[in-house]
């Protein structure tokens, strides 16, 4: 929900109608904003890596009947051959490119574990998929002179966990990549915004899912719809306005 210019609450309808990719739509975050946007009228698609859990959203969007819609497929966007794949068939389903948020992420502990080929794994998908995404959907938008990037980052980047360093890495790393592209871009009519959530119950976290549960009762974590929320109300504000990074923690989280 929203204010009009007479404080009025109102729910956005400003996304009817807009194209607007989500990587990583499939499972948490993602799949909750596809699922909102796609209530609001937007055109939206999505690419996850597990064909059940691609299913599942088509068939719960077929099922609510929604005004707009959701289309998706299977890429792994740590590779460039799935990052072209999703534009590909995105651009088949959509009218060009409104919105593009960069979701797609990979959980990982501290530099301590692992090994080579799964840090570049880590880094290809949590930082270097948002850049090449980011590329192709602005050589896009700046033919419109209008459009928006959103990258989900994380609050991992100001509290930097101990055990969490690669993570770590790539978050902070977005956080910087998206204050220097919104200069980069914000004159030619292109919105950026960065969103970092604190503790989300999504199949990243470590715990059960009736341990997620139990906390966010205990106001300990948010739920993927909140930062769906989140997503909607950056997009409904008017063009002379930009949500430039928000930060959502849940009601006991401390650090």
């Amino acid at each position: 929900m929203a204010l009009n210019e007479n404080n009025q609450v109102y729910a956005p309808t400003v996304v009817n109608g807009l194209s607007i990719i989500i990587t990583g739509g499939t499972t948490g975050i993602g799949r909750a904003t596809a699922l909102l946007l796609a209530s609001h009228g937007a055109n939206v698609f999505i690419n996850g890596t597990d064909q059940q859990h691609l299913d599942d959203v088509l068939k719960d969007v077929a099922s609510a009947g929604f005004t707009g819609s959701v289309n998706g497929i299977i890429a792994d966007l740590a590779t460039e051959e799935g990052i072209k794949q999703l534009f590909k068939e995105a651009n088949a389903h959509l009218n060009g490119i409104d919105v593009f948020i960069n979701n797609a992420a990979l959980a990982y502990q501290g530099v301590s574990d692992g090994n080579y080929s799964e840090w570049h794994k880590v880094v290809n998908t949590n930082l270097t998929g948002y850049i090449a995404c980011t590329h192709i959907a602005l050589a896009q938008m700046k033919e419109k002179k209008r459009g928006h990037i959103i990258n989900v980052g994380s609050m991992s980047a100001d509290v930097r966990e101990k055990d969490s360093s690669v993570y770590v890495a790539t978050k902070s790393a977005i956080q910087g990549f998206t204050e220097s592209l919104r200069k980069e871009v914000n004159e030619q009519g292109i919105k950026v915004t960065l969103i970092e959530p604190g503790a989300v119950g999504t199949d990243m976290q470590p715990v059960s899912v009736p341990d997620q549960q139990k906390q966010q009762e205990n106001l300990e974590m948010l739920k993927a719809e909140d930062i769906a929320n989140v997503i909607l109300f950056a997009l409904s504000q008017p063009e002379r306005c930009d949500i430039v990074d928000i930060k959502v923690k849940p009601h006991l989280q401390i650090i």
